[in-house]
Order: structure tokens, then C-alpha cells, then sequence
């Protein structure tokens, strides 16, 4: 295994001109124009990579658009505008909108701002366009792939619906998705937290559920005119397509997941991405699947109704797709609350400055006297500079405020004079105004209050 460096590069001291022997550094002005170009050419070709990703991703939703539009002009989309309508579809996406409303409550840390969901749930209604023109190809393409390589036995037959869902719209789905909580929620700096991700993912899927159902119900509406007419023909999809909507977001809501911790980890950015978008897709496909097999075989072994086979198949599905996600939100809440992450939400440790008395005050020793730091007034007079020098060595010595302050001259008097006078000579100082002094050079015992000497040490 080499190490990166020439023989005579690892060999030679620190202090040996190695230009053009084993390194290199710009040092003429051709090395130099030379390398300012390439630098020029990278800034262009990372330039041209986000044009034509800009470019790349401005088409798709145009053509989003464009589907969607097309829905209104030339489908049935533009039933919507009938109230009936309307309130069948706003009925087939409650449950997914509780769901989706269960899984932001579980957001434990800041709430998410209103126009970041709204502005997810939005885009994804406008991306959903292209998942359907994909899913029409990929559905063209997945057939004529089996048809080419088993025959024309094969075209229609569970194994090609099963590759579909698998190869196609699980994959494609769960992308648009996802695309539609990294364009935008994503890059704000309020995403700020993994489980955030769960939360935008959820909505994804919520405004997916709602403008597929507004397909799905619309459809059949073609040739009816009658309130009775739409309700006997759109009740029963209704009721069908509230059972799939919690399933989109279930699914968008752990991609969105691991797409939180992809931002928050990103050396490992494109692995949990994949990783998550493997995850929705294949859960998605084997509910596609199962929805497609296990209610009719339910009707057929039990007494059972079709939409009582649905509904059973959809709460068992949906409720283990559920709870492993909700296995990964329960873990983010314990993890979150057993480390007091919230404390850095509500009680923010202040920044303190250089000079913080907080930080700087001298430590003071148990049972020693507590002298009050100097306070800086302006020299205003020199009598109300003694005032203050009074007043704290008052405060030292333990003077309350209803004390009478003594004379400034008695005092210095007085310390002249015990000092004078030796062992015996009492004056007045601390809180008991009888402290003895020693007239011994060698050890003096005086109150705070007496020491003058130690009230300078505090004026800088």
C-alpha cells in the first residue's frame, strides 16, 4: 500500500527544494495562469452540472404542471368545483390528515412553521403529475421488457403487476415524495431537527393522498349530473381511496426520516437517503401487492364483504407499517427527553463576557470576611470620592445602615494612636465595635472595618 509521497519526497529533510522533483507548487506565471484556469473551468463545470440539474428539474415540474392541467381541461379534474365533489374528496383524505396531524404532535422539539407544510403540501400536489406520467411509462416499458423476454402469455399476469409495483411505483412515488420535502422544507434552516424530516415527509404524503384521490373520485364523473348520481357513483371509491391515504403518508414520513438524519450526517448523506427511499418503495410495493391479492382471496374463503376485506387487509398492513415507524419516533422522544435536549430550547446558557463579574469574582474562603468589590464613580469631587471610601469600609466591617458613620479624621486617629499605643488600646471597628489590637510588629489583629491598608487593595 503506498503512501502518497515519492521516495525522495519521504526521504529528504523539511529544508530541500523538492520544486519539480517530487512536488510541484505554482510558483512561475505560467504555473500560475495555468493553474487559475483550471480552477475557472472546475467553477464552470460545476456551473453547467447545476444548470442542467436546474434545467432537469424545472422540466419535470412543468410537466407536472402540465398533467395536472391537462386533468382539468381534458378530464375530469375540474369536478372538483362542485361542492359534493369537493366534500368527498376532503372525506377520503381524514384519515390520512389524522395521521399526519399524530405525527407532528410527536415532534417534540420547535414546532414547524405553517408555510413550510404548506408549502410541502403544495409542491407535492404538483409533482404528482409526473409520477403519473412516469408511472404510464414504466408500465409500458415493464411490459414490453416481460412480454420480449416470456411472450405474450406473460403481459397481464399478477408476476408482470407485481414487478410494476415493484420496479415502478414504489420507487417512483416515494421519490416524487421526497423530492417534494428536499426542494424546499429541507433547505430551511427550521429543519432543524431529524425528526423533522418524519414531519414534512408526512405531509408529503398528505397532499400526494389528496390530489390522487381528487383523480381517483373524478374519473367516473364524466356523464353524471345529479347530486344522487355522484354520490352512488364516487361513494364507493371514496370510501376505497380513505383507506389508501394513510399508507402514503406512512411511507413518505420514514423516507422523510431518514432523510433528517441524512442532513444531519453527512458523510453518510447518500446512504441514508437510499436507505430510506428503499424502505418507502418496498413497503409501498408489497401494499400495492397485497391490496391487489389478499381481499379477494378474503372474500372467497369468509363470509366477508369487499369493502370489509379491504378494510381488514388495510388496518393489519397499515398498522405494522405504523408501528415501525412509530418504533423510530418513540426512540427520537425517549432519546430526546432522557438527554435533556430541550433544555437548549428553553433555558439557553448565556454568553458571558470576558470580564463577567460572575466569572471573575475573587473566591472567598470559608469563614473569611466578605469585602465588597471597588465601584467606579467619576471624580466628580473629593468629597464624595471619601464618602464612598467610608461607606464601603463601613460595609466591611459590618455597619448596618441605621449605624452612625464615624468621623473619617477620629478613625485615622485612632489607628495612629493603637498603633502608638500597643496591646490593650481598644477602638471602635467591627460588628461588635470592640476589637483588640496588637501593638507587636510581628502580628497585628485587626477587624476589616480598621484595616484601612486592605480597602486600597481594592481600588484598581
Amino acid at each position: 500500500m503506498g503512501s502518497g509521497r515519492d521516495p525522495v519526497e519521504r526521504a529528504a529533510d523539511e529544508g530541500v527544494d523538492l520544486y519539480e522533483v517530487s512536488t510541484w507548487e505554482p510558483r512561475s506565471r505560467l504555473d500560475r495562469v495555468l493553474v487559475g484556469t483550471e480552477n475557472k473551468v472546475r467553477r464552470l463545470y460545476r456551473l453547467l452540472i447545476w444548470l442542467a440539474f436546474g434545467l432537469l428539474l424545472l422540466s419535470v415540474i412543468g410537466l407536472s404542471a402540465l398533467v395536472i392541467v391537462a386533468e382539468f381541461q381534458f378530464g375530469n379534474l375540474d369536478a372538483i368545483t362542485d361542492p359534493v365533489v369537493t366534500t368527498l374528496i376532503g372525506l377520503s383524505v381524514v384519515p390520512a390528515l389524522i395521521l399526519a396531524g399524530y405525527i407532528w404532535r410527536t415532534d417534540v422539539t420547535t414546532d414547524e412553521p405553517a408555510t413550510l407544510l404548506a408549502v410541502t403540501f403544495l409542491l407535492t400536489m404538483v409533482l404528482a403529475g409526473a409520477a403519473a406520467l412516469l408511472n404510464d411509462v414504466g408500465q409500458g416499458v415493464v411490459t414490453a421488457l416481460g412480454t420480449a423476454a416470456f411472450g405474450e402469455m406473460v403481459g397481464g399476469t399478477p408476476v408482470m403487476l407485481i414487478l410494476f409495483f415493484f420496479l415502478v411505483v414504489g420507487p417512483v412515488e416515494e421519490t416524487v415524495k421526497l423530492l417534494a420535502v428536499r426542494l424546499y422544507a429541507y433547505r430551511d434552516d427550521r429543519f432543524d431537527a431529524v425528526i423533522d424530516g418524519a414531519v414534512y415527509g408526512a405531509v408529503a404524503g398528505l397532499g400526494f393522498a389528496t390530489i390522487e384521490n381528487a383523480l381517483y373520485i373524478t374519473r367516473p364523473l364524466e356523464s353524471v349530473a345529479t347530486v344522487a348520481d355522484i354520490l352512488e357513483t364516487a361513494s364507493g371509491t371514496t370510501a376505497a381511496r380513505s383507506l389508501a391515504g394513510p399508507g402514503h403518508v406512512i411511507y413518505s414520513a420514514l423516507a422523510g426520516f431518514y432523510l433528517g438524519l441524512a442532513k444531519f450526517n453527512r458523510e453518510y448523506a447518500v446512504p441514508l437517503v437510499v436507505k430510506g427511499l428503499f424502505l418507502a418503495a418496498v413497503i409501498h410495493a408489497m401494499y400495492n401487492t397485497g391490496a391487489s391479492i389478499v381481499p379477494g382471496w378474503l372474500v372467497e374463503t369468509t363470509s366477508i364483504s369487499s369493502l370489509g376485506a379491504v378494510l381488514v387487509y388495510v388496518i393489519v398492513f397499515d398498522g405494522a407499517a405504523g408501528y415501525y415507524l412509530y418504533r423510530k419516533l418513540r426512540r427520537y422522544q425517549d432519546t430526546y427527553r432522557s438527554v435533556d435536549a430541550g433544555q437548549l430550547d428553553r433555558d439557553p446558557t448565556p454568553v458571558l463576557a470576558e470580564f463577567d463579574g460572575s466569572t471573575h469574582a475573587p473566591s472567598i474562603a470559608s469563614g473569611a470576611p466578605t469585602v465588597e468589590p471597588p465601584v467606579v464613580r467619576s471624580k466628580t469631587s473629593s468629597s464624595s470620592a471619601m464618602e464612598g471610601t467610608v461607606n464601603t469600609a463601613d460595609s466591611a466591617g459590618g455597619r448596618t445602615e441605621g449605624d452612625e458613620a464615624p468621623d473619617p479624621d477620629s478613625r485615622l486617629d485612632e489607628g495612629e494612636s493603637a498603633r502608638r499605643g500597643g496591646a490593650g488600646e481598644t477602638h471602635e471597628g467591627g460588628s461588635d465595635g470592640s476589637n483588640e489590637v496588637d501593638g507587636s510588629e510581628e502580628s497585628t489583629d485587626r477587624s476589616p472595618g480598621d484595616n484601612n491598608d486592605s480597602l486600597d487593595d481594592w481600588e484598581f
